[in-house]
């Protein structure tokens, strides 16, 4: 971890998960800054990390029913960076993967895919604009005309 601020934080979401039920599958330790990987299962919106960025080695799982579920929880937050829809049948992956307000969606791959020739940014709270690629030199460019006269200006009056 970047330091033991960002440690205790961590601790402090896990712990707030686990006294409202959900359940430590492994890791919640650190020596340090070194913290364990952590899982923890049946995470739900009562739970702070549920909500808010754990910048930590913490891997929620959240319990749904069905597709459209899954889709309103993976919406469910301020943030919109990078997600990822994994299924057997890629097409119906895919019909989800649009449903899902991400800046990046890859299907039955990891979010930490990246690409410099590609369009690298979220949507919602989760930056501005892209960078990568056409895309990366657009975001950072204002196209603007400009001209200069050299002589006086010839109208036909």
């Amino acid at each position: 971890m970047i330091g033991l601020d960002a440690v205790e934080r961590v601790n402090g979401l896990i712990e707030d998960a686990v006294s409202k039920g959900a359940r430590l599958l492994a890791g919640g330790r650190a020596i340090g800054t070194l913290m364990d990987a952590t899982v923890l299962d049946h995470v739900t919106p009562s739970m702070r990390i549920y909500g808010e960025e754990s910048f930590g080695p913490v891997a929620c799982m959240v319990r749904v029913r069905g597709i459209d579920e899954a889709v309103r929880v993976a919406n469910d937050t301020e943030y919109g960076l990078s997600a990822a829809v994994f299924g057997r049948d890629a097409a119906r992956a895919m019909e989800v993967a649009r449903r899902i307000e991400s800046g990046i969606c890859h299907v039955n791959g990891p979010t930490v895919h990246d690409e410099a020739q590609m369009p690298f940014g979220g949507v919602k709270a989760s930056g501005y604009g892209r960078f990568g690629g056409k895309a990366g030199i657009n975001e950072f460019t204002d196209l603007r005309w400009m001209t200069v006269a050299s002589q006086p200006g010839h109208y036909p009056i």
